[in-house]
């Protein structure tokens, strides 16, 4: 993974997500809101995250999904 995270951003784990009760995810980069996830794309992300076992693992899952992360010119 490490030609995937050149500069070690994924590292400080600048990614998070919440659960809402039905089941809405909201991806955030930095606490701001980047994505939200329903229905199915939802169940989806949720069952990956019970079989992710690393942290940058999850991290870098978070980024493809919100899409436009991949560029390394994002701003914090």
């Amino acid at each position: 993974m490490g030609h995937i995270d050149k500069r070690n951003r994924l590292d400080e784990e600048p990614f998070s997500y919440r659960v809402t009760k039905n089941n809405t995810v909201f991806i955030d980069w930095h606490n701001k809101q980047a994505k939200i996830l329903k229905g199915k794309e939802a169940e989806k992300f949720l069952n990956k995250v019970k079989r992710v076992n690393d942290g940058k693992e999850l991290q870098l899952m978070m980024a493809n999904i919100t899409g436009n992360f991949k560029r390394g010119n994002e701003r914090e």
